[in-house]
């Protein structure tokens, strides 16, 4: 990927070489709407101490979320749907423009001259080196989101509030409580912070031969999905829905949001591909990445069979296919996750 002298964000904070094990970021905040949004490792899989827990409410909400699109909604019919989950008397609706809406036939070329790729962590630069050169990656890149989705909401007639992005070791304490680099990146929506330890590219090239840059470009673009989802109101409602009913049927509204999130990581790629910045070998590297965190893959990984009423992000071959779809698109007129049958998606 073409990226170095790139502009950086401004919205990024090391914190390597601090102990961010107690104190730290927003202390051990429990909020309702604290629950974080992880990317999982093989074997570190562990619940945050400080996670939401989801209560029991006696009102069932619908999810509305009407986008001007053709006059569709994002769930499929029109406003006046009805909805299983929809009491008689109480509905949640958004009414939101489209952002992002894009029409291209931008085809992927392969471009092998001048091909840029990151060193892997533990080559023979030291590790110190190749963590800075990652920092600046990753700080490019959230740039390359800010002004890309910044646009998007500006055009649609809102204001894009671009997350911040914290680099730490080991463990940090954010607003969703306190959790170890073995959870994965992840996107805290109570401090609208996306957390991420640089080891996780070392994970993606040692463990699951995910490497490359624009596998780490995947990942920072689908926890800024999770971003642009809490801007929109999407994660508030799903989470509304996922208290009246039980740990399985929360399991799949996760899932769907997940999947979502990869379809805008994957029309963030489109707009990298309209600037001629993707070069010979990303989108594999993005789609082997997607492939690796695959909750089948994972728990394959690390138990040696699969739970699918567990699964929290979707199978291998459902990440590659909601991000390949983002892609294709370019927009949101295909980002559905929430109106098709989950056996279907």
């Amino acid at each position: 990927m073409k990226w170095q002298g790139r502009k950086r964000s401004g919205n990024v904070k090391d914190l390597r070489g601090r102990n961010t094990g107690s104190g730290g970021l927003g202390g051990l905040g429990q909020g309702r709407s604290g629950g974080r949004i992880p990317i999982p490792l093989p074997g570190g899989r562990g619940r945050s101490t400080g996670g939401r827990s989801l209560g029991c409410g006696s009102i069932i909400l619908m999810l509305i979320i009407f986008f001007v699109f053709g006059g569709t909604s994002l769930l499929g019919g029109n406003q006046s749907s009805s909805s299983n989950n929809q009491s008689n008397d109480q509905t949640s609706q958004v009414d939101v423009q489209l952002p992002g809406q894009m029409e291209s036939n931008t085809q992927i070329q392969a471009n092998p001259n001048n091909q840029v790729s990151l060193p892997e962590t533990g080559s023979t630069d030291s590790d110190t080196v190749t963590e800075d050169e990652l920092a600046e990656f990753v700080s490019v890149i959230l740039y390359d989101t800010e002004e890309y989705w910044t646009q998007a909401f500006s055009e649609a007639g809102y204001t894009y509030k671009a997350p911040d992005l914290v680099i730490f070791e080991d463990a940090v304490n954010s607003s969703c409580g306190y959790n170890t680099s073995e959870v994965g990146p992840f996107y805290c929506p109570t401090d609208e912070t996306i957390y991420i330890d640089l080891d996780f590219y070392n994970q993606l090239v040692k463990n699951y031969g995910g490497g490359g840059d624009f596998a780490m470009a995947y990942v920072i673009a689908h926890e800024v999905g999770h971003h642009v989802q809490q801007q929109l109101g999407i994660s508030n409602q799903v989470r509304q829905i996922q208290s009246e009913v039980g740990q399985t049927e929360q399991n799949q509204w996760t899932v769907r949001l997940e999947l979502q999130a990869d379809y805008l990581a994957g029309v963030w790629a489109h707009n990298v591909v309209e600037n001629d910045w993707m070069e010979a070998g990303d989108l594999e590297e993005g789609l082997n990445a997607a492939y690796h965190i695959g909750d089948d893959v994972l728990q394959e990984k690390a138990y040696g069979r699969t739970m699918p009423d567990s699964f929290t992000h979707g199978t291998a071959e459902q990440r590659q296919n909601w991000f390949k779809k983002g892609l294709e698109a370019g927009d949101l007129s295909q980002w559905d996750t929430y109106n098709i049958d989950y056996s279907s998606l």
